[in-house]
């Protein structure tokens, strides 16, 4: 049991519960729009998000290890790794490939959804697959690419690439529907970087909280998150969603405290913690809230 832990930490299992939440969201656009999904594609679609998750966690923990990167952070439950190959050095190269694998794994899922639906999906799995190891290695070091590439992979490309998969075509629906996962998935990295801080800077990364300070990406934050639900209300407004998909406004009884949390707390980490819990649930309720809406509607 042990070993099998050791094996999984570096995929980090209890952040996958994220990925289900876009897929779901995808999944009920297509069903608001088609009337139908495809079970078998839906669950081919998870298979290789997920393994797109678990590839893309991989690379940053052993890229992390390997820089010397994890030996400087100060982990929290939502930031710094999972400690995993400083305890167990040898399970770098084990990690290593599991990023690869999963990697081909996704690559080979995408080329067949290609071959049922169409040339029409390459531009987005060409660019999931780019950043998932790029992430680390390259778009760390650049602070706008570094902001938007996690929302990115887990909003447009997840959500739009579900719905296309599901439906074999785009729709507006299901792009507004993926700009709460873009703002909300880029908010969650943004705030979990704040204890990573001088650990960051010290290997050459540029994020904001480096580049603008705590408080200025605290505003960025604060913005994101009313871009998000901004999105939701556009989107029923003008009938690209329905009205049921209000219910995804819920989550603002919690992206207030979040915010001033944040706001307050930035530099002072311990009790910033329970507000980085609150980012985490606000990402994974406020998409799974709008898909019920889309499903039940």
């Amino acid at each position: 049991m042990g070993k099998t832990k050791s094996l999984l930490g570096p995929m980090r299992p209890n952040f996958l519960i994220l990925t289900p939440a876009c897929v779901l969201l995808g999944c009920g656009t297509a069903m608001w729009v088609s009337g139908h999904i495809n079970i078998f594609l839906a669950v081919l679609i998870l298979v290789g998000a997920v393994s797109a998750h678990i590839s893309v966690n991989t690379f940053n923990e052993y890229y992390d290890f390997k820089s010397g990167l994890d030996f400087k952070t100060k982990r929290t439950p939502f930031s710094g790794g999972t400690g995993t190959l400083p305890e167990k050095p040898d399970l770098a190269s084990s990690t290593h490939y599991t990023a690869w694998i999963t990697l081909v794994i996704t690559a080979l899922i995408g080329v067949y959804f290609i071959w049922v639906r169409g040339l029409a999906l390459l531009p987005i799995g060409i660019l999931g697959l780019a950043i998932i190891p790029l992430y680390t290695t390259r778009l760390n070091y650049n602070p706008f690419l570094c902001l938007i590439s996690p929302g990115l992979g887990f909003g447009p490309l997840m959500v739009m690439g579900t719905h296309f998969v599901l439906t074999g075509h785009y729709s507006v629906t299901a792009f507004i529907a993926s700009l709460v996962p873009f703002f909300l998935v880029n908010n969650l990295l943004l705030l979990n970087q704040y204890p990573d801080v001088k650990a960051d800077k010290s290997v050459g990364r540029r994020h904001f909280p480096i580049v603008i300070g705590l408080k200025g990406s605290t505003f960025i934050y604060g913005l994101f998150l009313l871009f998000t639900y901004l999105a939701i209300v556009f989107g029923v407004y003008y009938a690209y969603l329905p009205k049921f998909s209000l219910i995804g406004l819920l989550t603002i009884v919690l992206a207030i405290p979040a915010f001033v949390g944040a706001y307050r707390y930035s530099e002072n980490i311990k009790k910033l913690i329970p507000f980085m819990g609150l980012n985490v649930t606000i990402n994974i309720l406020t998409p799974v809230l709008i898909a019920v809406g889309l499903f039940i509607t």
